[in-house]
């Protein structure tokens, strides 16, 4: 009688954080009839900035953000995959990723974890309301503000998605976050996309500062508050018939100074610890998730959003989400890749806190900018 290999995995708490794993690891529990998968989840905020060192210590597999991956590379917590998987599939990976997302599990050279899901702030509305107030989607920054100043939008503003949107603005304004090694944002464009940002969080409805984009995208499908999010990280479910109380039609972002603006790039990466006893199984379970057929069927089919290009283009995926994919595509495209040195999980924690406080209670721009810079310093240590 064989012995039952079990392992075991951490991803985040929402439909398309856990149920397409879940999914996944029945269907191949069900052919490997030797291997047993359970799936744990946390929320997402400890999804965006909670220590690896902990989990990879307890779970044989992790759902991560890729700006952990420095330090999981410094502290050998999971396995290069690239030592263990075939290169054509790895290849293939990279050739038909979304956006950046293939490449920023990649750290000095190594692949620690594969992109089963893909996502960025993108835009969405409910057309219905719109139509009702007469309004038209923006196209501009300019329009943005007005259809804010008429109370019909939303933007999640907690801190870390604060923190994500003054990324996209410096971006806007030509001034690429951390060009400088002891820079966050150059203090001129700095001081300007505080200054944005804020005015947008002012004019957004009531409690924008208290919300993520899971419930932001609730409150625009489930209730008739707003009418339209600029920008939050897509979340294919709420374009889906059945999943909330209207379906949202997703889109790109507005133009600034004549482009559109370039958000930040998320989604999650599947990995494995190096502490994974069986972790022969752990890596064709991970093949398996991150197979373009899985990934446009079962892994989408089970509210999961997939990494891998395949299912961005897939007709049929897209009939099912209200053309979601399709839509965001360019997007996720042009996202902007965040730095993965080992101490910017660190550094992540302590700016999004000036930024929120900067947001809720005003201040000087420049004194944020020096407090952001004094972070950043002290996280560069942590990488030396």
């Amino acid at each position: 009688m064989k012995v039952m290999i079990e392992l075991t995995g951490i991803t985040w708490n929402h439909t398309r954080g856990y149920l397409p794993l879940v999914a996944t690891a029945q269907r191949y529990a069900e052919v490997h009839h030797d291997v047993s998968i359970l799936w744990q989840k946390r929320s997402l905020q400890q999804f965006a900035d909670a220590p690896l060192s902990d989990l990879a210590s307890r779970f044989d597999m992790l759902v991560i953000d890729h700006p952990s991956i420095g330090e999981a590379a410094q502290q050998n917590l999971l396995l290069a995959l690239d030592e263990y998987l075939p290169a054509e599939f790895l290849a293939d990976q990279a050739a038909n990723s979304v956006g950046q997302s293939h490449a920023s599990y990649n750290y000095h050279g190594h692949q620690y974890a594969l992109a089963i899901d893909a996502a960025a702030p993108i835009s969405a509305c409910r057309p219905d309301l719109l139509n009702r107030a007469n309004a038209q989607l923006p196209a501009t920054w300019e329009e943005l503000l007005a259809l804010a100043r008429c109370g019909l939008v939303s933007v999640p503003a907690i801190p870390i998605d604060s923190l994500m949107n003054l990324f996209m603005l410096a971006n806007a304004l030509g001034a690429e976050p951390f060009t400088h090694s002891d820079e966050v944002i150059a203090e001129a464009a700095g001081r300007q996309a505080l200054q944005l940002l804020r005015e947008l969080v002012q004019l957004s409805a009531p409690g924008s500062l208290d919300r993520n984009p899971i419930r932001t995208w609730q409150l625009l499908s489930d209730s008739d508050a707003v009418a339209y999010c600029p920008f939050a990280y897509g979340y294919s479910n709420y374009s889906r018939d059945g999943f909330a109380a209207s379906v949202l039609c997703a889109g790109g972002l507005v133009t600034f100074s004549g482009k559109p603006l370039r958000s930040t790039l998320g989604g999650a990466g599947l990995a494995i610890s190096r502490t994974c006893k069986h972790p022969e199984q752990a890596l064709a379970y991970a093949e398996f998730v991150a197979s373009p057929l899985v990934q446009k069927t079962l892994y989408a089919q089970s509210g999961g959003q997939p990494g891998h290009r395949a299912a961005w283009l897939d007709p049929a995926l897209n009939a099912a989400t209200a053309n979601f994919f399709g839509n965001t595509l360019t997007t996720l495209d042009a996202a902007w890749i965040r730095p993965r040195f080992a101490g910017f999980i660190a550094f992540q924690d302590t700016a999004r806190k000036l930024v929120y406080d900067y947001l809720t209670h005003g201040g000087p721009e420049v004194e944020v900018l020096g407090n952001m810079n004094k972070a950043l310093a002290d996280a560069r240590k942590e990488d030396a």
